[in-house]
């Protein structure tokens, strides 16, 4: 079977001081991928070279078998909310459209079909009742719901979200996680960069574990273990000894 996304041999550097070595990994369609690590381990650095956002001093990343600039369409990015400017005029209804860019024709402009699609994008996070306000007017959670919303109008077959969970409510998390796993459940493939390691099980199939390195990639039954977590994290886990994970 063909891999949604493969990564081999990938080092990345800042100003010459390496921020990332020799990462290797590849996971099937159909996966909800969590990238795990302390901070300044080099998650968000990972995702944004496997983008091609950011120069790589090596290596190679292939989405669904082809160079990343041959897949574009289809592929959605959600970036951090940190990253954004929120100030920006435009509102919930036109940020969705922007998703269906990609798979318009150079001169083309969103029609009714388009417009029709970004509403049912809404709806499907929760949003539609608020697509004529200024997104900088939005709580954090309605916020992220509204750049998931501009993922799925891509029709992306390749989700990579950074970082989505943080600065939101609990009610947004929910139905975020409920889309990204019906998103696996409908074949495709999600890669999310994730800190609380206490959702870890409940949120994932599979895991990346790195700090500048991999340290393991695979099921979350094999790589959510005590030992590669002291490893990663340079620290203890007995919490995961009395939970008996990697046990």
């Amino acid at each position: 079977m063909e891999a949604a996304v493969e990564v081999k041999n990938l080092h990345v550097s800042y100003y010459g001081k390496e921020v990332i070595r020799d990462i290797s990994f590849s996971f099937s369609t159909g996966k909800l991928i969590g990238i795990i690590g302390p901070n300044g381990a080099g998650k968000s650095t990972l995702m944004k070279a496997i983008l091609g956002l950011i120069p790589k001093d090596n290596g190679e990343v292939t989405i669904l078998g082809k160079p990343v600039n041959k897949e574009r369409k289809n592929i959605a990015y959600v970036p951090q909310r940190s990253h954004l400017d929120w100030d920006f005029p435009i509102n919930v209804r036109d940020t969705v459209l922007l998703g269906t860019y990609p798979r318009l024709g150079v001169i083309q402009r969103p029609g009714k079909k388009e417009k029709l699609w970004a509403k049912q994008c809404l709806e499907r996070v929760g949003m539609a009742d608020f697509e004529k306000q200024q997104i900088g007017q939005l709580s954090g959670g309605q916020q992220q719901r509204v750049f998931l919303a501009r993922a799925l109008a891509q029709q992306a077959e390749i989700f990579f979200l950074d970082e989505p969970f943080v600065g939101i409510d609990v009610a947004s998390e929910r139905t975020i996680v409920q889309i990204l796993k019906k998103l696996r459940d409908e074949g495709k493939t999600v890669l999310v960069v994730h800190h609380d390691l206490s959702k870890v099980e409940e949120y994932f199939d599979d895991l990346i574990l790195m700090n500048k390195e991999l340290i393991q990639s695979g099921p979350v039954q094999k790589v959510f273990s005590p030992e590669l977590m002291t490893k990663a994290y340079q620290a203890n886990f007995p919490i995961l000894d009395k939970m008996g994970v990697g046990v």
